[in-house]
């Protein structure tokens, strides 16, 4: 069931249509990722989604909500760069966000405390948030977003600012809040979409390039992959030099360096077999032979460039 539907979604700024006609569904209890190179329209829409922009035309449908109603009341959002009063404490900045949602004097202090223990950073709750660092104010933006209980969590390039240690840390609290939530997040790190998400919404200028759960574009679109390494003597570079040159039609797509070939292939048991055969017979000196599928990445540079 969908959560969220959104059908020919368009914002245009002066001449520029920043999003193009859009429509996807976003199902319940479900991790999407919203991918894109920068100026894909991303943030645009999210923003959107958020109540943050009005479309330009185009309908945002949020199940068991009227339509005119405020759809801020059912998302929590964290933005690319959250920002704070540093003054404040991450508790007092917490309990002013959950007096902003509704919540009175105590209740909005005890889910200030539930949050700082849920998202890890409770010991630090009374000191100023000028003293916390990068994953410390992600850690709690993502609080300030689930103070209502949202029913869809959006969240805007959630770990592109942070050291590797505060990315993986942020990681690992996004993969335990999908389970209790739906989550929708932008990013361009496919690896991150791969690792967290159920489903993905791939767009190039503005509109959807590609849609779909995850599982079923690997099913569709991935392809096997031949990885090779040869030592770097000379009779293996005139192997490969000469191996380049020929045709053969099973191959897809093919890159190759001085002692490295990787091979994107349509039939992987006449690839191996002619590829060992060819380097038994030539005599190549193998470090490595690797049999892999194509990655989101490769789709995603397929999609975007393409």
């Amino acid at each position: 069931m969908a959560l969220v539907q959104v059908e020919q979604l368009t914002k245009t700024f002066g001449s520029t249509r920043a999003v193009d006609g859009i429509s996807f569904a976003i199902g319940q209890g479900r991790c999407a990722a919203l991918l894109g190179p920068n100026g894909a329209g991303k943030t645009t829409t999210i923003r959107m989604l958020t109540g943050l922009l009005t479309p330009t035309s185009g309908k945002i449908q949020f199940q068991e909500l009227r339509p005119g109603a405020d759809i801020r009341s059912v998302i929590g959002y964290l933005p690319q760069i959250p920002s704070f009063y540093g003054w404040m404490s991450g508790h007092e900045f917490l309990t002013l966000a959950g007096r902003l949602h509704g919540l009175r004097g105590k209740a909005a202090v005890k889910r200030s405390d539930e949050l700082l223990e849920r998202v890890g950073i409770a010991g630090a709750g009374r000191r100023k948030i000028a003293g916390y660092s990068g994953g410390m104010k992600q850690r709690l933006g993502l609080a300030q977003a689930l103070v209502q209980r949202p029913k869809l969590l959006a969240l805007d390039e959630p770990v592109s600012a942070l050291d590797p240690v505060g990315r993986r840390e942020v990681l690992e609290l996004l993969r335990e809040l999908k389970h209790e939530t739906t989550v929708l997040f932008s990013t361009h790190v496919l690896h991150d979409a791969e690792e967290l998400c159920d489903d993905v919404l791939i767009v190039r200028d503005g509109k959807i390039a590609l849609q779909g759960a995850i599982g079923d574009i690997r099913a569709q679109h991935q392809k096997p992959v031949l990885l090779l390494q040869t030592e770097a003597d000379e009779v293996s570079k005139r192997w490969l030099a000469e191996w380049n040159l020929r045709e053969r039609p099973y191959i897809v797509d093919k890159e190759s360096a001085e002692d490295r070939l990787r091979l994107v292939v349509s039939d992987i048991d006449t690839a191996r077999s002619e590829l060992l055969e060819e380097l038994s017979r030539s005599q190549v000196k193998v470090r490595r032979l690797e049999i892999g599928h194509t990655s989101l990445e490769d789709l995603f540079m397929k999609v975007v460039t393409g």
